[in-house]
């Protein structure tokens, strides 16, 4: 398993975009699927991208062509920029990693971060 930090949450006005930073510590991040999930309040939490080990990426309907995931395995860092936010974007976002794509998307990856708040105002 790796340990993640997650930074670069915020407020933001609608329209605007925001970086979200997800460190990784431990041995064999490379050989792990990431991904970033978000929970709004009051709904379940949801996967919004995700990574694989050969940098194979995925989105939810609701963030394509807006956000963007990417992964540096030097730095053991994966990315989400997110442009062209909107009030619906607000929430929790966490970091996950998994060296199983299927725990991952299943929403039981073996590592967890722990959350960083976006919120869009309108």
């Amino acid at each position: 398993q790796v340990q993640l930090v997650e930074s670069g949450g915020g407020l933001v006005q609608t329209g605007g975009s925001l970086r979200l930073s997800c460190a990784a510590s431990g041995s064999m991040f490379s050989a792990n699927a990431m991904g970033w999930y978000r929970q709004a309040p009051g709904k379940q939490r949801e996967l919004v991208a995700h990574i694989t080990s050969n940098s194979r990426t995925t989105y939810a309907d609701s963030v394509k062509g807006r956000f963007t995931i990417s992964r540096d395995n030097v730095k053991k860092t994966v990315y989400l920029q997110m442009n062209s936010l909107k009030p619906e974007d607000t929430g929790v976002y966490y970091c996950a990693a998994d060296t199983s794509l299927g725990r991952l998307v299943a929403g039981t990856p073996g590592s967890w971060g722990q959350g960083t708040q976006v919120t869009v105002s309108s």
